[in-house]
């Protein structure tokens, strides 16, 4: 038995790869299916299934791509209705793969088609749990994604709470459990960096699990959650209706286009993204385009700060354009009309109009308040609850755009995030809308701690909120 977890940070998820006997399954794969299709190869393996959980909203996967190629069966748990050529599974149906067995365990409340998959080993006994989006490392998922008129985000959760006591809680301790996301998803609030457990420790850590009633879960569970990034809506769809393939795509947008091509786009009303590094970004970007790294939770950001629709032209590092397109399809952004050949430097060269944002260290923040600048920090509002410098304006990135009118085209301000990656987003953003008096701040407020001369107002953190409610709760 080999089992294998590939876990993409950008996104948090974890897809998987089992083998027994020359014959594997993918549970949960990304957009792309080379990693599957080489691993598969590289050990000698034919990929018999592909199983899906549920219909994700936080990426598209990429389960109709794996199974046409490999010609492997496309399996859903019940109640799913995809709008292509699958199987729908029944409760408790098992599949079998060279010496092993997957077992379909129905687990509804994170969406009404959420299943888990038990993996059965060669003797028979239970092994793992591939738990998708209805049980995290330390959380659950959250039942607010899949609300329809007939269903409250209060009764999904009613069912997810039947789904754990009746189908996972009866398995044994040492039941290993693989969920779809680690710290850093928002399919859930209190996820822990940790990517796999046993069904013993999460019985024994992980606060959903503990014992209450149906009423007291309903709460806690509900209890804090953010709205969710308005792609996701149209993810779940994508993935529930079937879409382009993947390489279709990268074809259609991996477009190299001229100076003059690329600024016809802009023109037309394109949306400029910019995926280089900040350090890049701040000495010289096309005006007015938005930057979000590659190196940070790119597609997330992309997808909670461009429309989804938005017809996107790229600028990038040379080399990169390919990886930008891709974890773009990723998040289903897939109008992509092109690249700037060459990136910034062919734009220089021709002489076309760029901007630079000026950055500055913690020891000078003193000297620019002087000058009339004031603290704008682009954190969480849980962060900031947290701990703050004192008088410090808080504008969370999320929120930026549906909030700039609380700002002034001559406001100066000092920006900020937790380490320098959502300072430079948020840069770019007052920028394109005509704030240019500010300065971006090297290393956040990670910074900010570790220095002296700033007065912090510290607050009790969202988990230490949580954990008192939950305490109140419980007792």
């Amino acid at each position: 038995m080999h089992i294998e977890q590939i876990y993409t940070g950008c996104l948090a998820e974890a897809a998987y790869y089992i083998e027994s006997d020359g014959e594997a399954v993918v549970i949960d794969p990304l957009r792309e299916t080379e990693p599957y299709l080489e691993l598969a190869q590289k050990r000698n393996a034919k990929i018999k299934y592909v199983f899906e959980t549920h219909f994700h909203a936080d990426f598209v996967s990429g389960h109709i791509d794996l199974a046409s190629i490999t010609g492997a069966k496309l399996i859903f748990g019940p109640n799913a209705k995809p709008g292509y050529a699958s199987y729908v599974a029944e409760d408790n149906e098992a599949f079998q793969f060279g010496k092993l067995e997957v077992r379909v365990l129905h687990t509804p409340g994170h969406t009404m088609e959420s299943t888990t998959y038990l993996l059965k080993d060669e003797s028979g006994k239970d092994h793992a749990i591939f738990t998708g989006d209805t049980l995290f490392i330390g959380d659950v998922g959250r039942p607010d994604l899949a609300v329809k008129s007939d269903l409250t985000q209060e009764q999904l959760a009613g069912i997810l709470y039947d789904s754990l006591r009746n189908k996972i809680l009866t398995l044994d301790d040492d039941v290993i459990v693989y969920p779809g996301h680690g710290a850093g998803s928002q399919c859930g609030k209190n996820m822990s960096k940790e990517t796999d457990s046993t069904i013993g420790q999460q019985r024994k850590l992980n606060y959903a699990l503990q014992p209450m009633t149906r009423e007291q879960f309903i709460e806690v569970v509900t209890d804090g959650l953010s709205a969710p990034p308005a792609y996701f809506a149209e993810n779940a769809r994508i993935n529930r209706e079937g879409y382009d393939n993947i390489h279709e795509v990268m074809n259609r947008n991996l477009n190299p286009l001229t100076v003059e091509q690329f600024e016809q786009k802009v023109k037309s009303g394109a949306f400029v993204l910019d995926t280089r590094d900040s350090d890049d970004f701040e000495k010289e970007f096309v005006k007015g385009s938005l930057n979000i790294g590659l190196r940070g939770q790119y597609a997330v950001w992309v997808g909670s700060l461009i429309p989804f629709n938005a017809k996107v032209i790229l600028v990038t590092k040379p080399g990169d354009e390919k990886e930008s397109i891709l974890r773009l399809a990723r998040v289903g952004y897939e109008n992509v009309a092109g690249y700037l050949d060459g990136g910034v430097e062919s734009w220089k060269k021709a002489g076309k109009e760029t901007d630079a944002v000026k950055s500055i260290n913690v020891a000078d923040i003193s000297g620019w308040v002087e000058k009339g600048y004031e603290i704008l920090d682009v954190r969480r509002n849980s962060e900031v609850e947290a701990e703050h410098v004192e008088g410090a304006r808080n504008i969370s990135l999320i929120d930026l755009n549906d909030q700039l009118d609380q700002l002034k085209k001559d406001d100066k301000l000092i920006v900020h995030c937790a380490g320098g990656y959502r300072s430079m987003i948020a840069s770019s953003i007052l920028k394109a809308n005509g704030i240019n008096n500010i300065v971006n701040l090297y290393g956040g407020f990670d910074g900010i701690k570790k220095s002296d001369g700033f007065k912090l107002v510290a607050g009790k953190c969202a988990t230490t909120k949580f954990n008192e409610k939950l305490e109140k709760i419980l007792n």
